[in-house]
């Protein structure tokens, strides 16, 4: 660790980071690009004349500012929506529009979703990317990558989530600069003539006649989609059932191509080209290969931008390994992170890239400490072990961040792995072997028969570890300063092993009482917290009153689904709190200063409470305008359970009589406070 806080790309890497994260949640940059040229220019100068007049101290913080500057631009670069020829500054309500399809999406259940570039608005040439939804029909013909189609159709920006701590697919898409989606049928659009095809458009050929080709085997629904995740990188077709035993096994990272795959390819190469050390420049010509055939591997897997993380991150090991120095490992992934951060800087953002790095770093620097506590000389033992402490170590290096994104924890996640990992490389291997024979039809029966057993036993090990139950804890609350205190620790934790002096112990002692900080402070206001929640429920309706560590739940739904309702799981999960349902809701709350006043369906309310927040329930038929002039209510609202008919007159009347109006499912849950 010490060694590798003196390498410079880590600082320079560091504030790459600071500089990312600055423009893209403060727009820190505002000007053009002109401008920022010759600001990056203006540094680089001032960097010159302090190196030139020996302003060592000067200079070095000169450059660490510099990178943060760099963070910045690249980010404001790589933001298509910065750029003159955006999209969005050249369309009109009656613009016609050429897009681009990028990439092919999980469908959802009424349409198909696809990211798409917008090239074209009228006859002006354009940048920027959508979300292209395509409502399924049994007559239109399925949408490929590189297909442009021609359309008119109404930009709509893309919605925010309507409860509480539900996953936030705009943010999510935002961070891949996209803004905005469209929804369109058949007859909206016309399919235009294929213009260039790109790199990813010829990925996407060459994985469908793969497919096509497995496709005249007897590979049965399941280990078809294992075999689709495995090696081409197309987790679409995997069954939820499957997706979910893989995710309560902790072995759902065998089903994505990531780190772990490109990781055994590499070893597998490695051993396999050794001989080529001992040719003059073999060591080089040995990387090479090595390189090509990673990337080569990434074409077939479709370079998403897990796999390219991947195989950017081995492709700088290989390389680096071939200089035989030590902690050539760690500087290589940092040498890597830097770059994939500078061509694609939001990558700092995605689950996959922080998990990949984060797993790799704990490998390498706690799975050696673990391995030392035991060395069975017995050799199948000794590789149990060691495949053991790799696991333990990449456990603990994604732990805290894992329990912060999914808030939950496989026990048996060992067993998997040491079922599964052993034999993935020669799962891998034999798969780009069964893919090679069945692309020449040279695939044997036999061959299909031996490899289906092997995928169908492996969906059998993950299905039989998913359902023990008792071992697969969830709902485990974590907070983002509870996640960064545990990884203080963790860092601390190292370096006191590693150099048991007493500063160490300091840091390690202070770690643990910052955490232990966070907690009583978070404790602290969960028991003062108090709200009351209107949670969108399609047809139904669901009050949440918020006091301290509980939530009482007033509702209408079946007795089965109260538990597992995902709006209130999520809500007790982040707030770390306990919930109570009762199914019947009382007509009115007091709540602080404010009234509360619910309708329902009987249209029956009480006239003499006077300026209450108003919740419409159920649809009742009442005659709003007197109402408002009868009560003067603060605000009126209304939950899912609602007709849109209802709605939309309840919205007109509120707008007409200059009365606030909230609809959860527009709005999102309201929150009163």
């Amino acid at each position: 660790m010490k060694k590798l806080l003196q390498y410079s790309p880590f600082h320079f890497l560091s504030c790459l980071i600071i500089g990312i994260i600055l423009q893209f949640y403060t727009n820190i940059w505002r000007y053009d690009f002109n401008f920022l040229i010759v600001f990056m220019f203006s540094f680089l100068l001032l960097l010159f004349l302090l190196k030139r007049n020996n302003k060592r101290k000067l200079f070095s913080i000169v450059t660490l500012l510099f990178f943060i500057v760099v963070g910045v631009s690249t980010s404001l670069i790589h933001n298509s929506k910065n750029n003159d020829n955006y999209y969005q500054r050249h369309i009109n309500d009656n613009s016609g529009v050429i897009v681009k399809i990028r990439k092919v999406l999980k469908s959802g259940n009424y349409n198909r979703k696809f990211i798409a570039d917008v090239i074209q608005v009228d006859t002006k040439i354009t940048s920027g990317t959508i979300l292209l939804n395509l409502k399924k029909d049994s007559i239109s013909r399925v949408l490929n990558v590189d297909d442009r189609i021609f359309l008119k159709s109404e930009f709509k920006n893309l919605a925010d989530p309507l409860n509480p701590y539900q996953f936030n697919y705009k943010d999510y898409l935002v961070k891949q600069y996209i803004y905005q989606q469209i929804f369109i049928q058949k007859k909206d659009y016309k399919r235009l003539e294929k213009g260039t095809v790109s790199i990813y458009g010829l990925s996407a050929q060459f994985r469908n006649k793969v497919q096509t080709s497995l496709k005249k085997h007897s590979f049965s629904k399941d280990e078809l989609s294992v075999i689709n995740a495995l090696l081409l990188g197309q987790r679409q077709d995997i069954s939820k059932n499957l997706l979910e035993s893989y995710i309560n096994a902790g072995a759902v990272h065998i089903l994505a191509i990531s780190g772990l795959h490109i990781g055994i390819i590499l070893l597998v190469l490695s051993s396999l080209f050794k001989p080529l050390e001992r040719l003059k420049h073999g060591v080089i010509i040995k990387a090479v290969l090595i390189v090509i055939l990673l990337w080569m591997f990434a074409f077939i897997a479709g370079l998403s931008a897990s796999v390219v993380r991947a195989v950017t991150m081995f492709t700088f090991i290989a390389v680096g390994a071939s200089f035989k120095k030590k902690r050539i490992v760690e500087y290589s992934l940092i040498s890597s992170m830097f770059f994939l951060l500078l061509i694609k800087p939001l990558f700092l953002f995605d689950v996959g890239f922080q998990l990949s790095y984060l797993a790799v770093f704990g490998i390498i620097w706690v799975q050696p400490l673990l391995y030392k506590l035991w060395k069975p000389k017995i050799w199948l033992l000794d590789k149990i072990w060691s495949l053991i402490t790799v696991s333990l170590a990449a456990q603990v290096g994604i732990l805290p961040i894992s329990l912060y994104y999914f808030h939950q924890f496989p026990g048996l996640f060992i067993i998997s792995n040491i079922l599964i990992i052993p034999f993935l490389g020669g799962i891998l291997i034999g798969g780009i072997l069964v893919i090679l024979l069945a692309l020449l039809n040279l695939l044997p029966q036999i061959f299909v028969d031996i490899y289906g057993f092997v995928i169908s036993l492996m969906n059998k090990i993950v299905d039989w570890v998913s359902n023990q139950e008792g071992f697969l804890w969830q709902e485990i609350s974590m907070s983002f300063y509870e996640m960064f205190g545990w990884y203080f620790i963790i860092v601390f934790a190292y370096q006191f092993v590693i150099i048991k002096k007493t500063t160490q112990l300091l840091f390690l002692l202070a770690s643990i009482v910052m955490l232990q900080t966070v907690f009583i402070f978070e404790k602290k206001n969960r028991h003062q917290k108090q709200e009351i929640i209107v949670f969108n429920k399609s047809r139904k309706n669901m009050l949440g009153k918020r006091n301290g560590k509980q939530l009482h739940v007033f509702h209408n739904l079946d007795s089965l689904k109260t538990t597992t309702d995902k709006a209130i799981i999520d809500y007790r999960i982040n707030e770390n709190i306990n919930s109570y349902f009762i199914n019947k809701t009382p007509n009115y709350f007091k709540f602080n200063s404010d009234n509360i006043l619910i309708i329902d369906s009987l249209g029956v309310y009480n006239i003499a409470i006077k300026n209450p927040i108003v919740l419409l329930q159920h649809s009742p038929k009442i005659n709003l305008t007197r109402l408002i002039k009868t009560l003067k209510p603060k605000k009126i609202i209304a939950d899912g359970s609602n007709y849109r008919s209802y709605i939309n007159r309840w919205k007109l009347t509120c707008k007409k009589q200059k009365t606030p109006f909230h609809h959860t499912g527009q709005n999102g849950a309201y929150i009163l406070k």
